[in-house]
């Protein structure tokens, strides 16, 4: 697979897109259960955008095409869920999702990801590792985490939340 995966901050003019992309069923199965209006897309993402939040928000690009969803951020910067996370030490947060039918179930997770980790998340948050929650009956994207490196850390109920996470820790110097 010689085509680029790249990464460009999410704009104001994405959320039309990323509201198309959080009502897809295959999204809305793991990732956004239910789906959301458009004003819920502008309420949560529109402040991200303006920087008026402390995740770093991202469109994935693949050959040129924008295809899906990535984030990061430090645990320590959401109190109320660094609670439950109880890291030891300074970690970041990583959440994505594949929003185009045509590119889902490719093999595209885990280089996604690697690229991310790399360019990104250890560069933008300055942290010795990632943590990622996928809900553990989402047996896919486990795979694709573990396929580069992720281990299992431990499973929390986050109130409010209708799914346990899975959360799987990553080290930087074991990409």
């Amino acid at each position: 697979m010689n085509k680029s995966i790249t990464f460009r901050c999410l704009e104001a003019n994405d959320l039309e897109l990323l509201y198309k992309w959080l009502n897809e069923g295959f999204v809305t199965k793991w990732y956004n259960k239910g789906g959301s209006s458009y004003e819920q897309v502008e309420s949560k993402y529109l402040p991200r955008v303006r920087g008026d939040q402390p995740t770093h928000s991202y469109v994935i690009v693949y050959d040129n095409v924008s295809i899906g969803y990535i984030q990061t951020y430090l645990i320590d910067d959401y109190p109320d869920y660094s609670q439950y996370v109880q890291s030891s030490e300074p970690a970041a947060g990583l959440d994505l999702f594949i929003g185009e039918s045509e590119f889902i179930h490719k093999g595209l997770g885990s280089l996604i990801l690697r690229e991310f980790l790399t360019n990104y998340v250890f560069r933008v948050n300055k942290v010795d590792y990632c943590i990622i929650g996928p809900e553990p009956m989402n047996k896919v994207a486990i795979r694709a985490y573990e396929k580069i490196g992720f281990k299992y850390y431990k499973t929390i109920q986050v109130p409010g939340e209708d799914e346990p996470e899975y959360l799987m820790k990553l080290y930087k110097n074991d990409i």
